[in-house]
């Protein structure tokens, strides 16, 4: 998958080349009511960018906030005519930007800056301490169902570090409810600059996505990743095919079938998967198309099986079917040059890494799409890397 690497390394040359300095660094400014799954979305979309190989990080305000001010503040603290309270969140809001900027300038690529950003005027805060440093896009989570939101609030009350020390779970729901009642009368929906909306989303299906003024290869990615989004609960199982024949003989890459262990564990596999799904009739099998993997899934029945070619073995090219002392004693260069880059590393007719990466996007976005359980048989490059 050379050609795909390639494409998206152009993109980003583009990018450079025809956006702005500021353009090449990305902040993602979360806006929204509490409860409402941003931090959620965050911390997917963190991990995907960075899965692509994107330099990003989160960073969360609450836990500025609560490492200057403490983590027992009330509702008191969060009203929209709490002049002291109003200031002492703008400044930590003003630290986490300072902080991600100053990591923006060591050679992060795109910061996901977490926090309600529920007005203009700390949103226009935000847009002018970002102004020559870094682009700016608000991502706005809404949410509009009592049943997900109330449920959504029994998990903050549950899990949030702002109530970890309130032993009465009624005590904590009323002080966050009405924490809540106090950002709900300042609200003001995202209007400005370049943003996308989020709009009764979290089911995966009904929703909105709105988007305005989004441009540039990194943007897009992020826009196609998030219409694909949802936050229903799902099990996702990943696991590597059972042992084939080439593993046992040390073999690099190949298409045969399974030891007489690798059969034990497709067995044992369809007994665990019986029973953690028994109640799961829409889940889903996916194997690549190798051998070793369609049997591992053959004694797993009751779900239909889906073969993706992008789950695939790494294609070893040239170095198929040969054992790594093999490679060493034959192409040197080429072993010592996969010791040092394992990640970049391309077999010589092959695949690297990266390639992989690339053709596995279609899938991870796939999996995000699902409401279903998956369970996913692949390689250990595409399970572990």
């Amino acid at each position: 998958m050379p050609e795909a690497a390639g494409a998206v390394a152009a993109a980003a040359v583009a990018d450079r080349l025809h956006g702005s300095k500021e353009d090449r660094k990305l902040a993602i400014v979360l806006v929204g009511l509490p409860a409402r799954g941003k931090t959620f979305t965050a911390v997917k979309l963190t991990r995907y960018l960075r899965w692509l190989g994107h330099e990003t990080k989160h960073f969360n305000v609450g836990k500025y906030r609560r490492l200057k001010h403490g983590a027992n503040q009330s509702a008191d603290f969060f009203r929209p005519d709490n002049q002291e309270g109003i200031e002492a969140r703008n400044e930590v809001a003003a630290l986490a930007m300072e902080d991600m900027i100053d990591w923006m300038h060591g050679g992060g690529q795109v910061g996901i800056f977490d926090a309600t950003n529920s007005t203009r005027k700390r949103r226009y805060m935000l847009m002018k301490m970002a102004e020559g440093n870094c682009k700016i896009i608000f991502l706005e989570t809404i949410c509009n169902d009592r049943n997900i939101i109330e449920r959504n609030v029994r998990l903050k009350i549950q899990q949030s570090p702002d109530y970890a020390d309130q032993p009465d779970y009624e005590a904590g729901l009323q002080d966050f409810l009405e924490r809540l009642t106090n950002y709900e009368k300042v609200y003001e929906p995202v209007q400005e600059g370049s943003y996308i909306k989020m709009i009764d989303m979290v089911k995966g299906e009904g929703g909105q996505l709105q988007v305005n003024n989004i441009s540039g290869y990194l943007p897009g990615r992020i826009v196609f990743f998030l219409v694909n989004s949802h936050l229903a609960p799902r099990p996702i199982l990943l696991t590597r095919h059972g042992e084939s024949l080439h593993n046992v003989r040390g073999r690099v890459g190949g298409d045969t079938v399974l030891s007489e262990d690798g059969e034990l564990y497709s067995k044992k596999l369809a007994n665990f998967i019986e029973k953690r799904l028994k109640n799961e009739k829409t889940a889903t099998i996916w194997t690549s198309t190798l051998q070793r993997t369609i049997l591992t899934a053959t004694p797993i029945v009751g779900f239909p099986k889906i073969q993706w070619r992008a789950l695939d073995e790494i294609n070893s090219g040239v170095c198929d079917g040969m054992t790594y002392e093999e490679i060493k004693k034959i192409m040197p260069e080429e072993y010592e040059s996969r010791k040092k880059d394992k990640l970049r590393y391309r077999y010589p007719r092959g695949e690297s890494y990266l390639d992989v990466i690339q053709r596995l996007e279609p899938v991870i976005i796939e999996l995000e799409r699902q409401r279903a359980p998956v369970v996913v048989i692949s390689h250990q490059v595409n399970c572990y890397r």
